[in-house]
């Protein structure tokens, strides 16, 4: 059976959310109370985003410094990332984060090459904006409809495998056929009685890939 892995980025990919991590670092106000506003629904990620960019002290050069300098990814990650190679299963990263974020991470650890669909960050001199080329036309909860993508590039007989940690990953996580979940959204998955299994890091993916060998080659 084909699997496609399709992995949040914040949180899940990173040990750290990127996002929390360059709010906490560069903008200076209440930026916590917009970010509680969005946990509870009341701001789209693109209100957040540009209510927050307007308490930014930062510009492209220290952002990307400070990405290079404190953002690691999960200790197994590369090591997951191989074994889908070598068994072809599909990977696409999933984000409602930003493209310059992961572009940065990605980049400083050689894993260039996988696919990946996010906000688009817009820098000018020092003035941070948000672009949402993937939302949905039905949905303006999140900059990217996880859900919408991951259904578009789910092939026909494949087994749609999600991987995540917080709000943005509820929606998909409930249209994936098999959800690996920590923090948020294993506490969502718990109390809405959603199918997941718990994980600390990707070694526990890499375990359940291998346990299932004989069943995944059928």
């Amino acid at each position: 059976m084909r699997l496609v892995f399709f992995v949040d980025f914040d949180g899940t990919i990173t040990k750290e959310d990127t996002c929390d991590a360059m709010v906490k670092a560069f903008a200076k106000g209440d930026w916590e109370s917009l970010d509680k506003r969005w946990q509870q629904g009341e701001l789209s990620t693109e209100e957040c985003a540009r209510e927050t960019f307007k308490m930014f002290d930062a510009d492209e050069n220290y952002l990307k410094r400070f990405l290079q300098e404190n953002m690691e990814i999960d200790n197994h990650f590369i090591s997951f990332v191989n074994l889908c190679r070598e068994k072809g299963y599909g990977l696409y990263i999933l984000s409602d984060g930003y493209d310059f974020n992961i572009k940065v991470v990605l980049e400083k650890y050689g894993l260039t090459d996988i696919p990946f669909y996010a906000n688009e960050l817009v820098i000018d001199g020092r003035n941070f904006d948000i672009r949402c080329p993937y939302g949905s036309k039905s949905c303006s909860r999140c900059g990217v409809c996880k859900t919408e993508i991951m259904q578009k590039l789910k092939p026909e007989g494949s087994l749609a495998v999600y991987i995540g940690d917080g709000f943005s990953d509820i929606c998909p996580a409930q249209s994936a056929d098999k959800v690996f979940a920590k923090r948020k959204l294993l506490e969502y998955c718990k109390k809405n009685k959603l199918p997941a299994m718990e994980f600390n890091d990707f070694s526990d993916i890499i375990n359940w890939i291998d346990s299932k060998a004989e069943i995944l080659a059928e």
